[in-house]
């Protein structure tokens, strides 16, 4: 699982580092993926109990599943899908306005 974390890792940053603007958008949505994997992988995730104190205990029962890792990979679903189609409408924007993709390209472009 490490290799391909660092796999993700590696080709999302290296997409990033393009000229091409779809490139970098690319990049962003594997970057994104990779830490999703990357909290999955650490919280070692197990099929366990639900971690509802039973009536009449007072602490929970071993094993029992951590709801911690399983609400960070939400929000970082919600959250990657939130930034990234804001960065897909800004490319449209861009790609409209400029008509060009290539990130050089823009930048040497001054808009009025």
């Amino acid at each position: 699982m490490a290799f391909v974390i660092g796999g993700l890792f590696a080709a999302g940053i290296y997409m990033m580092l393009r000229r091409s603007l779809v490139k970098l958008l690319i990049g962003l949505a594997l970057l994104t993926q990779s830490v999703n994997l990357l909290i999955f992988d650490a919280a070692q995730l197990v099929r366990a109990r639900i971690p509802i104190v039973p009536e009449g205990e007072h602490a929970l029962l071993p094993p029992y599943a951590d709801p911690l890792p399983q609400a960070f990979i939400l929000t970082a679903i919600v959250i990657s899908f939130g930034v990234t189609s804001f960065a897909v409408a800004l490319a449209y924007r861009a790609l409209r306005t400029v008509g060009t993709d290539d990130l050089d390209r823009i930048g040497e472009t001054e808009l009025s």
